[in-house]
């Protein structure tokens, strides 16, 4: 499903890839940035950043150095927290120059710490190839630096994009518009996110666990939660906080809370200790792992080879309404919304209730 994904997006006109694996587990990337080559697109292959007591320097050069040999064209550093501050940015990217790597290196900071402006210039003083920004009505936030902010700042310097700030102006305008049409949806915090950089937790993780003690009348507990994650975490082998990492680590956190460490455990935890996420940054906690699951035998090897081939069931799903291949992988990637979907598409077309349809007796009346 993979491959048939990455070649249908070339043929639709994607050219850069930006490959990615929560854990940093170089076997999950390693067959996208393989199809994605041989179709000839760009494969960008991801450095996720976190901080842990394994996730030092020397791990990021290595990483780095991993992903190159793989035949990367090009590393981003994802900084999906907006943790990452100007000087251990400066120290990475320095590192990975003076290590050798070839490739352009590309960082891409969150805003919500408030930090990625100036980790932004570290950057560029330590040799970073190019950094990630947005438009200023659609910037900060949990979004990334403005690119009005940086091209100011860079004003006549060797790093001068030569962006004219005026049509800037007017493209910030044109997306204001829009973006004031989705204010309802429009409800990330104003401010910076101090959590973030005491607990490395993204805004939208912070609403999750307000939101789940809430219905469980225990919102008082917070502060256990909060105490309770890094533990979580530790015992999960230091997972960077990105999805879906962020949601299992942080559901399993409030469950120990208000029901026992360990006591009641998700899908997804389970999961995990077996190693169906891939390999953790740091070695597991072995006691926690046993009170999960048992005398069970985690696998070693990468998580895909055990997958069955989907294309086939997914063919047989969509195979009623049917209209092109990539219908096949939006229901292999999607099995419970993509044939709704398709089958509404077709209705709307034929102007046939395909629920009536279903039922038989010949009805079938326009939509």
């Amino acid at each position: 499903m993979l491959t048939e994904f990455i070649k249908k997006a070339v043929a639709d006109g994607m050219d850069i890839f930006r490959i990615f694996d929560a854990l940093n587990d170089t076997r999950n990337m390693e067959k996208a940035v393989e199809v994605v080559i041989a179709e000839g697109a760009h494969a960008q292959a991801t450095v996720v950043y976190t901080i842990s007591p394994v996730h030092n320097t020397e791990y990021y050069v290595e990483l780095a150095k991993t992903l190159e040999k793989m035949g990367a064209h090009s590393i981003c550093i994802k900084d999906m927290a907006g943790i990452l501050a100007p000087y251990p940015a400066y120290e990475i990217i320095k590192a990975m120059k003076d290590a050798g790597i070839k490739i352009p290196i590309q960082l891409h900071c969150h805003y919500t710490s408030g930090m990625g402006a100036m980790t932004y210039l570290k950057a560029m003083e330590a040799g970073v190839d190019i950094i990630d920004c947005a438009i200023s009505s659609m910037a900060l936030q949990t979004s990334q630096p403005a690119i009005e902010t940086m091209c100011a700042s860079l004003a006549g310097t060797g790093y001068d994009p030569g962006f004219d700030l005026k049509i800037l102006t007017e493209i910030a305008e044109y997306w204001k518009g829009i973006r004031e049409q989705y204010a309802e949806f429009d409800v990330a915090s104003k401010s910076v996110d101090t959590n973030v950089m005491i607990y490395q937790i993204p805004g939208g993780m912070m609403s999750n666990f307000i939101s789940q003690l809430s219905q469980q009348n225990a919102l008082h507990r917070l502060p256990e939660v909060l105490e309770e994650l890094p533990r979580v975490r530790e015992d999960f082998g230091y997972p960077p906080l990105v999805t879906p990492t962020s949601q299992i680590v942080g559901t399993q956190a409030v469950m120990n809370v208000l029901l026992g460490r360990y006591k009641v455990n998700t899908s997804e935890t389970i999961q995990y200790m077996r190693g169906y996420y891939g390999r953790s940054p740091a070695p597991i906690n072995e006691e926690v792992r046993k009170m999960i699951i048992g005398d069970e035998q985690p696998i070693t090897c990468r998580p895909a080879d055990m997958l069955e081939p989907e294309l086939p069931a997914a063919k047989e799903l969509c195979a009623a309404f049917m209209e092109k291949e990539e219908d096949i992988v939006s229901c292999a990637i999607y099995p419970q919304v993509a044939p709704k979907f398709l089958e509404e598409r077709m209705a709307g077309k034929l102007k046939v209730d395909h629920e009536l349809a279903k039922q038989g007796g010949g009805a079938a009346y326009p939509v």
